[in-house]
């Protein structure tokens, strides 16, 4: 049973083996995103972090004794012993589908990683079925708590930019293979989301993309047009490097003024329309909170939580994952006929 007050948690999946220096002092791997899951869950004085679920028994037990957590190699017995408040899944990209339906028609309030999946009508039978069961049903966008981010978003809803007139995001580093639309899909889906979380609904989708170093369509620019009439562009590239300064870029321009975030975490600044000077943030000395990538992740799991126990939705309901890929699918079809698409839905 859990303790009183405390949230009963169970993780599906969680990377590689950790140890209590990550356990404190965070994760700079960027392929070790379910450490991340275990170590917010195992830190926080709110949480019970009860089991955690994997493939290979050994294994599993040797990290669910790290956390201090029971160790499973079936979700459905799982869920039977355990009644957790909410299932936190953190799969391997293309793996996501069958566990998250499993926990859905269990009635279990839900986190997934992103993307959703990568397949549409998958996306849409998990849709389906939270529906029909009025599900908590949750996806780790966590690129909207950084603090650029919000900043952006607090200026934008303030008026200070005037109408949005254009945005861009480009994103840019190493990636795997295993699917044609890898980056577009499981990477870029950030970029939809934030877009779209800043600028509204996008419309319609006009795409490039190459395969010009095997594995896929590893790079990809595509035109965007907003509900609002702003246009916009999106480059993304498994063919670069996460270690380029400046690696991620958004800039937001409107009739009163622009906004840059840059590196997500990094810095924000803001110009008035035709002002050479401007403002800008960057994380304090003391401030590694604000500085460190991984933090978003549990700004979100506040806000999360905050829900789960108000009984309200999600702060990033699963939605956006599929508003994300419905995008994809867009952009996938514009670049195969050579024509604009229409985002539906």
């Amino acid at each position: 049973m859990s303790e009183p007050g405390k949230v009963k948690l169970a993780l599906v999946g969680a990377g590689g083996s950790a140890n209590r220096r990550g356990l404190s002092a965070g994760f700079n791997s960027a392929g070790s995103w379910g450490q991340q899951h275990a170590r917010i869950f195992a830190t926080r004085p709110d949480v019970d972090f009860c089991a955690l679920v994997g493939r290979n028994p050994e294994k599993t037990r040797e990290r669910a004794a790290e956390y201090g957590a029971r160790a499973y190699v079936s979700i459905e017995e799982m869920l039977t012993k355990e009644a957790p408040d909410l299932v936190s899944l953190c799969l391997p990209n293309q793996g996501h589908f069958e566990a998250t339906l499993q926990v859905i028609r269990a009635g279990v309030p839900l986190l997934v990683e992103k993307p959703l999946v990568f397949d549409l009508r998958e996306a849409n039978a998990l849709m389906n079925e939270a529906a029909k069961r009025n599900v908590f049903f949750a996806i780790n966008f966590n690129h909207r708590y950084a603090k650029p981010v919000q900043l952006a978003h607090e200026a934008i809803q303030a008026g200070r930019l005037g109408d949005l007139t254009f945005a861009s995001w480009r994103f840019g580093g190493e990636g795997g293979a295993g699917h044609p639309h890898a980056n577009l899909i499981e990477t870029q889906c950030h970029g939809f989301d934030m877009l779209e979380h800043l600028c509204g609904p996008i419309e319609s989708v006009m795409a490039e993309m190459t395969d010009k170093t095997g594995g896929g369509y590893r790079t990809l620019s595509i035109a965007l047009r907003f509900a609002s009439g702003a246009v916009g562009s999106l480059i993304g590239t498994y063919d670069s490097s996460y270690a380029y300064p400046d690696t991620h870029r958004v800039e937001l321009d409107g009739t009163k003024g622009r906004s840059v975030i840059h590196d997500t975490v990094k810095r924000y600044t803001f110009h008035a329309s035709g002002s050479e000077i401007g403002e800008s943030w960057e994380a304090g000395y003391f401030n590694d909170e604000e500085r460190d990538f991984h933090r978003t992740f549990d700004k979100h799991v506040d806000a999360l939580l905050a829900a789960l126990r108000e009984k309200r939705q999600p702060p990033i309901h699963a939605h956006a994952g599929y508003r994300a890929l419905l995008i994809a699918e867009a952009a996938v079809q514009s670049f195969e006929s050579g024509r604009r698409v229409k985002v539906e839905g």
